[in-house]
């Protein structure tokens, strides 16, 4: 049965099960947070809720990056309050860090939490309650060290995620991000190794190195490392695995980066850069540090250096003052270059940032039609890229059965491509070459050449 026993005691009786489910909602780094809160929970006697199942608590990993994401963690977090009347919610994250006096408004919360105290949240959900919600959120102190949060296995996953880096001083004029997240931080080289090596002992055959501003690893230690290092010493251990980075600014992307992707066959050919705009002005205003030019020289650089290495781009729109001619330039910018897929974010207004003040926003209407284009011509990009890769081997990792009928298998080439093959025996989790065969209907298929077990 699922526990009814209160905080006001002290905590769950020991007859009592403990239940819990992790709801998260955001970035890689929230993902691999709420993985490792769920290890913790288990290690401490904690069990998952069966599907459909009531829990003793509910844990929602919040979100607050746009508006969406705002109203989203809220509707997750009253989901999560009515399913469970005699259960506990705890809301963490990114809304309590910045926002918590909104999430005090909501009756039947519990427990909320900021990324200062989100690591503690196994030992807080044990503490006596007053009888009102326990708020944990505490102001990021000026210097802080990173929170190691070692995780060695993700269930039900082929590739593993290592959060290697927090924090962002940036300050773009429309993201919230810096105050949800902090200053810099960096997992220490040694401990990124050992992680390492440990993914690779558990049979893992890639690891995705996240972060909230992952190219400003190493900027507190000191100048004794940087990503470039850490990647370096990476392959100096010569694991078994090949390695993907996630999102990059473009000033963090050099020549002597692009040469690794393009030699080191462990390194995965992706890049994901944000542009948010191709307007020049647009840049200035939302305190960007770039213009279209060198944005445009960086993608041609790249895929002239690795010229079947995906691209991604995040794309902004609706940013205040962006004008049909600056959207235009946006556009035009991109359907110039040789980029294989966008992400595109229709501008949010958050409060607490600088651009929430300016006088010139861009109508709900406007946004969603230059949306629709830019993710238009996103989709062409994407067939474009994959139509390119046609007849030609890429390492994949196998990751799950496809839904129709599981006859089919999915996995991730190197470079970044969705791939169906016919379903192998006992190949989940491992590397194999696959070769494209067809583009149909947005489905890239193939079929494998050999394994690499």
């Amino acid at each position: 049965m699922t526990a009814t026993g209160s905080w006001e005691a002290g905590g769950f009786a020991g007859n009592m099960k403990k239940t819990f489910k992790i709801v998260t909602l955001g970035c890689k780094v929230n993902q691999y947070e709420s993985a490792y809160l769920e290890r913790r929970l288990e290690e401490e006697g904690w069990t998952p809720a069966l599907p459909g199942e009531a829990s003793s608590v509910t844990i929602v990993n919040t979100c607050i990056v746009t508006r969406a994401a705002s109203q989203q963690s809220r509707q997750e977090i009253r989901k999560a309050i009515r399913e469970n009347e005699k259960g506990k919610v705890a809301a963490i994250g990114c809304y309590g860090q910045v926002f918590p006096e909104e999430l005090r408004n909501i009756d039947g919360l519990h427990l909320i939490a900021g990324n200062v105290e989100k690591g503690r949240v196994p030992a807080l959900l044990t503490m006596p309650r007053s009888g009102k919600t326990m708020d944990f959120s505490v102001p990021f102190p000026r210097v802080m060290g990173f929170e190691v949060m070692t995780i060695n296995k993700f269930p039900g996953r082929s590739r593993a995620f290592l959060k290697i880096q927090d924090g962002c001083e940036s300050f773009c004029s429309y993201c919230i991000v810096p105050f949800s997240r902090g200053p810099y931080r960096s997992l220490p080289p040694d401990d990124v190794l050992q992680v390492m090596e440990n993914l690779a002992a558990e049979g893992y055959k890639e690891v995705v190195l996240t972060g909230i501003h992952l190219g400003k690893y190493g900027a507190d230690l000191g100048g004794k490392e940087d990503l470039k290092g850490i990647l370096r010493a990476i392959g100096r251990r010569g694991l078994p695995l090949r390695v993907r980075l996630s999102s990059l600014e473009p000033g963090e992307i050099d020549d002597e980066l692009i040469e690794m992707v393009a030699s080191e066959e462990w390194l995965c050919r992706h890049f994901h850069i944000p542009l948010q705009s191709g307007d020049d002005g647009i840049l200035r205003r939302m305190s960007r540090t770039y213009s279209r030019r060198t944005f445009g020289s960086l993608v041609k650089k790249i895929n002239e250096a690795i010229p079947l290495g995906a691209i991604g781009v995040d794309v902004m729109t609706g940013f205040p003052g962006e004008d049909e001619a600056a959207h235009l330039n946006t556009f035009n910018l991109l359907d110039d270059l040789p980029v294989s897929y966008l992400h595109v974010f229709p501008y949010s207004r958050r409060p607490g940032t600088p651009a929430a003040g300016f006088a010139d926003q861009v109508s709900p209407a406007e946004k969603k039609k230059r949306a629709a284009e830019l993710r238009a011509l996103g989709a062409r990009k994407k067939n474009l890229f994959h139509e390119n890769c046609l007849g030609k081997d890429f390492q994949v990792v196998i990751e799950e059965s496809h839904a129709k009928g599981n006859k089919l298998l999915k996995g991730i080439s190197d470079n970044y491509i969705p791939v169906l093959i016919p379903s192998l025996a006992s190949i989940h989790g491992h590397l194999v070459s696959v070769r494209i065969d067809k583009v149909e209907k947005g489905q890239v298929i193939g079929h494998a050449v050999h394994s690499k077990l």
